[in-house]
Formats: structure tokens, sequence, C-alpha cells
């Protein structure tokens, strides 16, 4: 595979020195680039482009024809898992994700294959190999998966909800179901990520979405420990160099020194948490990638650079930050407007390092 052009992301990871802070966004491949939307419409539908490994493809590179961003970050989905479960996953228009036959019982767990990446997986591996290609060393390339906790809200609740009423009730009314079927994600998500480090994946992210909608005893058992088993059980080294893995909790700021020992490299930081206070809850042991609101990039451009100066400001001088918004960019986001944040972080962030 090519040798690496542009490694910042990986060293400042490692909290390793950089010349400038290291930019990427999440979901910076989506609905708010029109070359996107253009692709999807090509595909006929998001599952169907999610798992054509030569539109991942298209569409994974196409931010960075636009912006000169630090890393690529796979095109794909946190429900992947499920659906080479066999739970019948589908993305209706305008709703968001649909399970068919949702987890809801102890014997439904149960009946739960582990999935082999090699195999049911076999297109995202696939288009791993084939972004890897297509960069040809330019920056490095982020896989993911969903945490256990948030993949198995969209299981039980059979998709998106706001109350999670139905996990709620198995996790305070039969906690032995929920722990079985959270070690089983455990599991899969283990074997899927190695399988995307071994494919080719340069970084890894595990995004537990929805962690903060748990009570701190609640989230100390039934979040954080799978993610700390995921991370336990992951290739660390390729290609000569370090794997690094970033876990993200969003609304997971009262938890962050917890996060800290899980044995990450480095750890997401949402909006709500002010990265100054992130980094002294962490001691240095992390690095730290984030935070800026992502409806900060609604503003004008002007506005969006003084907002990341602050956030600058806020972490201070010295490796170990990578620069992010603290959730995905939305889709009626001006690209122009993530053209001004990738070059404000371009402009001001050398200072902060040297």
């Amino acid at each position: 595979m090519s040798a690496l052009q542009n490694d910042r992301l990986l060293r400042a990871l490692a909290r390793e020195p950089v010349d400038r802070t290291p930019v990427w966004i999440m979901r910076q491949a989506g609905r708010y680039l029109p070359e996107y939307r253009a692709t999807r419409a090509k595909a006929g539908s998001f599952l169907a482009l999610a798992t054509n490994p030569e539109l991942a493809c298209e569409v994974t590179l196409q931010p960075l024809a636009r912006f000169p961003l630090d890393a690529a970050i796979l095109f794909s989905d946190i429900l992947m898992i499920p659906k080479a479960m066999g739970v019948g996953l589908a993305f209706e228009e305008g709703e968001g994700p649909k399970i068919g036959r949702p987890v809801r019982s102890a014997s439904d767990v149960d009946a739960l294959p582990v999935p082999d990446p090699a195999q049911e997986l076999r297109f995202v591996m696939d288009a791993v190999a084939l972004i890897r290609r297509e960069l040809a060393g330019r920056v490095p390339l982020i896989g993911f998966a969903g945490s256990p906790w948030t993949v198995a809200t969209y299981m039980v609740e059979g998709g998106s909800s706001r109350d999670f009423a139905r996990i709620k009730g198995m996790l305070y009314g039969d906690p032995q179901a929920l722990h079985r079927l959270l070690a089983k994600l455990a599991r899969a998500t283990t074997d899927y990520l190695n399988a995307q480090i071994a494919a080719g994946a340069q970084a890894v992210m595990v995004f537990d979405t929805w962690g903060g909608a748990l009570s701190t005893p609640a989230y100390l058992e039934f979040s954080l420990p799978y993610m700390e088993r995921i991370v336990a059980g992951l290739v660390r080294e390729r290609e000569e160099r370090r794997v690094p893995v970033i876990l993200f909790t969003k609304g997971g700021g009262a938890w962050f020194s917890r996060m800290a020992a899980a044995g990450a490299d480095a750890l997401g930081v949402d909006w709500t948490m002010e990265l100054g206070a992130a980094r002294l809850a962490t001691g240095g042991r992390v690095a730290l990638q984030g935070n800026m609101d992502p409806g900060v990039l609604y503003a004008p451009p002007a506005a969006i650079r003084t907002e990341v100066a602050r956030i600058l400001e806020s972490y201070g001088r010295g490796p170990g930050h990578v620069f992010n918004l603290g959730h995905g960019v939305q889709p009626g986001v001006n690209p122009d407007h993530v053209a001004a944040l990738v070059a404000a972080v371009a402009e001001l962030s050398p200072a902060y390092h040297g």
C-alpha cells in the first residue's frame, strides 16, 4: 500500500507534535454536498449506496476533492452489524432506519448470529480496500462502528427513538437479556473493526450516539464496559504503525475521566463540553477530537472563523487535538461554510504548535 503522505491525524491521535491541528468532519460525506446527492440518486437508495463498494468509495472521496481535510472516513452506517444479523434493516425516506424484526426478548437475543465480516459484511471490507487504493496515501482512512449500546437501541426500539421506552424497559426489567445482547454486539463489533483494519483502515472510531441518554450508573454498566471490551480486542498495530482508536459518547462529558481509562487513544468531545475542561478531566492521557457546534456552520464565514479561534484557544497549546464538529454536519449546511471552517483551522492552528 502507498506510503502515507499526510500523517498529521495519526500523529495528533498519538499526542505527537504536529505543524498544525488536523481537521476532518463527522458526516463530511453527506447530503449537504450536491455531488453526494447526485450519487445517492444514481444508487436509488441510501442502503444501495452504502452496500455498493464503488459508490461508497466515490462518496467517501468527494469531500477530499473539495476541502484539504486530513482524513477520509469510510462511508457506511452504524447499523450494518444488525443488517448482517438478519433483523431486517430498511431506510425509509425522511424517517430514518427501520428494523423489521426488533429484538425484544431473551429468546430473540439468543437467536441472533454473530456475523462473519468476510461474508455478510464483505461489501464493507471491499469498500475499505478500494478507498485505500484510491487514496494512494494522500491521507489516512478512518473505519468505524456504532457502540453496542447505541446499536442495541435501534434493534430493540425497531428504529430511532426519543424516549428509549422499550430498551430502558429491558435495561431495568430484564438486564440479563440486555447484557447478553450487548455482549454479542461487542463480539461482532470487535470482529468487524478488526476486519476493517485488515482491509486497510488506519484508525477506527466507535460512535456511542445514544450513551448520553443513560444515567451515570447505567452508562457505567451498559455502555462503557462494552466499548472497553471492543478496545481491548482490537488489533492496534498494522503496516508498522499504531492503529489509533477514538471513542465518542454524545452527551458523555460527565464521564470523561472514566472514559479516558478505557484504553482508547482519543475521545470525541461534543459541543456541550469545553475542550479545556475535557483536557483537564483527562489529564493528557488521551487525545481529544472536536468540538464545534454543527449549528455554527449556518453562520457567515467570519463567525465560523471566530468560533474556530475560540475552540483552538480552549484546547490550548501542544499536540493531542483533532479539530472536528461536536457531531455530524447537518444536511442544510452550505459547503462554502465547511470550506471556511477548514481554512480557519489551517490558518489559525499553527500558532498552537511548535
